[in-house]
């Protein structure tokens, strides 16, 4: 089934939350509290922390103006794309799709696709490494516990995005406990 011309793609996340107005303000603002979580944990993304670390260590402070520039052109970047959000009612690669040509369409969309490959990349190699370090997995099977934890996140979305939000919540408290849990070992021999 073809889609019309500013037809939205993801039309389940492309929509507000819907909020009761009788409740209390601190209802009210707590049911923005989950989408406003999984952005922050985006934008703020341990693995860039890590690759930021590790670069600047071996680079010192050259690295700091590319991050600087790249961190200000996000921004622009995502403002940008917010100001067509709110004003047009569609994403970038929509409004792309409906001014282009079939053709230049296709190759951004292949362009974009090729960029969210080379950043998967290094998310997934990083979860591995991340599994290994703390339950000993193999990198092998790291890679495929992350291939099989994007399935479950794209099956709770075909439910509803309250669903991705909870689990999302549920593992993040999950984790923050284990670790908690594990600081407080005593420590024997060097290791916990």
């Amino acid at each position: 089934m073809a889609r019309q011309v500013g037809e939205g793609s993801l039309s389940d996340v492309h929509r507000s939350v819907a909020v009761n107005n009788s409740s209390s303000k601190l209802k009210r603002a707590m049911a923005f509290a989950g989408p406003g979580y999984l952005v922050a944990v985006g934008y703020m993304d341990p693995g860039n922390w890590a690759t930021s670390l590790a670069g600047g260590s071996k680079f010192g402070y050259t690295l700091l103006t590319v991050a600087l520039l790249s961190n200000i052109m996000a921004i622009v970047l995502q403002s940008l794309c917010a100001r067509l959000a709110i004003a047009s009612g569609r994403d970038l690669a929509q409004a792309c799709r409906d001014a282009f040509p079939k053709p230049v369409a296709f190759m951004l969309w292949l362009f974009a696709e090729i960029a969210i490959i080379a950043t998967d990349i290094a998310e997934v190699i990083g979860t591995a490494i991340g599994l290994n370090l703390i339950f000993g997995l193999p990198l092998e099977l790291g890679v495929i516990v992350t291939a099989l934890d994007v399935f479950i996140i794209l099956y709770l979305q075909k439910l509803g995005f309250r669903y991705v939000e909870a689990s999302s919540s549920r593992c993040s408290a999950s984790s923050r406990s284990a670790s908690a849990c594990r600081s407080s070992l005593p420590i024997r021999n060097g290791a916990r």
